[in-house]
């Protein structure tokens, strides 16, 4: 949700579709957050052959705020698209620990979260990353994004790295 952001800096379509995803959001995607992350050995491995990431960002108070996003897969990271100026980038410009995990189209976890650091990519990058997330869903999403292009919302590309393994104790 982009509340955090002030309104003059949100498109009226993100008002109206943070809106309408925020009451469709399952109220198990909370719980994404509090549960036991996978090993950081597994990487992203559960979201592979899903459709749905759950992506939880953390406001500077600690708070989780889940999101399902689109997302691809490649090289073992892994790519979303976003308005530049929603609040789940605010959040990740502030603190890019996040977790993800796979999710249903409305954000129930079907599975443990894995933490990840996220970085916003520069224009540069934005080729390899759209293909990632394109590979993931064929035409559909090059209609989508053909529609989306259209309009005037100022949109980036994101990268989440796995979170490095923990050394073990000796």
């Amino acid at each position: 949700m982009s509340r955090d952001v002030p309104a003059k800096q949100r498109s009226r379509i993100t008002a109206l579709t943070d809106a309408v995803y925020l009451r469709m959001r399952h109220r198990d995607a909370w719980s994404s957050a509090r549960a036991q992350p996978a090993p950081a050995e597994e990487g992203f491995s559960s979201l592979s052959g899903r459709k749905y990431c759950l992506l939880t960002t953390f406001r500077r108070s600690g708070d989780a705020v889940p999101t399902p996003v689109w997302f691809g897969l490649a090289a073992g990271k892994l790519y979303f698209h976003s308005e530049s100026s929603v609040g789940k980038m605010k959040r990740i410009r502030n603190e890019p620990r996040v977790l993800v995990a796979p999710c249903t189209l409305r954000g129930k976890p079907l599975g443990p979260p894995a933490e990840g650091r996220a970085r916003v990519l520069g224009e540069e990058e934005a080729d390899s990353a759209e293909r990632a997330i394109a590979d993931n869903y064929g035409l559909f999403r090059r209609v989508y994004e053909a529609g989306g292009s259209r309009l005037p919302i100022d949109m980036v590309y994101v990268e989440v790295t796995p979170a490095p393994p923990t050394p073990a104790a000796s």
